[in-house]
């Protein structure tokens, strides 16, 4: 199994760890990383997941038993970082809610989907497109949603559902996701002209978005709460994998999908939990240094999940 780590687990990060070393040593500067990150995150990566659900076998894929496994995690960890949070680690109710988030959102493209392919192949990512379809907009509405709620409590729905529409129809990862479902159950048929250009810009798309994942981080520092960061770790890292795994084996999920469901549950919680924090002022350094940390934690427990699905 150790070869499983050289093998599979460190191309990525050290993918990764060029990005951040690079730009810790001045080669490139943080304006040139979020020029690569907007071009991956806005615009390459849209592609990939417009292609991949325009393509998708929504019959084999849409197992609702992979989506209750993974998404009953996702939602017990929220609960569980928002309570921690709020009663252990006495925050206030925004920056409880950021830390919830940071337990919630699995970073299921930029690690999930590397990591599962150079794992398993290519053909085997069926049940990672399907869960990354609902991820964005189940993760936002729910993280978006609470929040509001406990910020504007006294204020009336309206200015909640106002955010949570604003938030979810400004995301290109949601808009690229709802295009493709929309060629798919339509059944239209791509131009093969369009498609190479998609395939040659999907191929960019994963690389480019973890080499600037990388050089993010260098502007991350291991600051805030370590007891907060450190339950955060454990949660995403650990905790959400092992509920995906005893609900999808108790479940009965075909082998593809479970490996999909634990193997992106078991991801850090990626730059979209610092995204969060922004939007909202709140638990900022919680979440930053939670990004840092379990993205370098994740080179090992990644392992371990590999090991134990064999």
């Amino acid at each position: 199994m150790f070869q499983s780590l050289i093998d599979v687990i460190l191309p990525v990060f050290l993918v990764i760890g060029a990005g951040y070393g690079t730009t810790r040593a001045g080669f490139f500067t943080q304006i040139h990383i979020d020029g690569l990150m907007k071009f991956a995150q806005g615009f390459a990566i849209p592609c990939l997941l417009f292609s991949a659900m325009a393509r998708l076998d929504l019959e084999t894929g849409f197992d609702i038993r992979l989506l209750l496994s993974f998404y009953s995690g996702a939602g017990i960890c929220f609960a569980l970082g928002i309570a921690a949070a709020r009663l252990v680690f006495k925050r206030n109710w925004p920056d409880s809610v950021v830390i919830g988030f940071c337990c919630l959102f699995s970073n299921s493209v930029l690690l999930g989907l590397a990591i599962t392919e150079r794992a398993y192949g290519a053909d085997n990512l069926t049940g990672n497109f399907t869960i990354i379809a609902l991820h964005s907009p189940f993760c936002y509405f729910l993280g978006i949603t609470v929040m509001e709620v406990v910020r504007n409590s006294d204020k009336g729905g309206l200015r909640t559902v106002g955010a949570i529409l604003s938030a979810m129809f400004k995301n290109t990862l949601i808009l690229a996701i709802a295009a493709g479902f929309a060629v798919n159950l339509t059944q239209t048929n791509i131009p093969g002209v369009i498609d190479e250009a998609l395939t040659m810009i999907t191929r960019t798309a994963l690389p480019m978005a973890l080499f600037s994942l990388g050089g993010a981080l260098v502007q991350y520092r291991p600051e805030g709460d370590l007891r907060a960061i450190l339950f955060v770790c454990a949660v995403s890292l650990l905790l959400h994998p092992a509920i995906v795994w005893t609900f999808g084996s108790a479940a009965g999920l075909p082998q593809d999908l479970f490996r999909s469901g634990v193997v992106t549950a078991a991801m850090a919680p990626g730059m979209n939990a610092f995204i969060f924090a922004n939007m909202y002022g709140a638990a900022k350094r919680v979440a930053a240094t939670s990004v840092l940390f379990s993205t370098g934690f994740c080179i090992f427990t990644a392992w371990f999940w590999l090991t134990l699905l064999g």
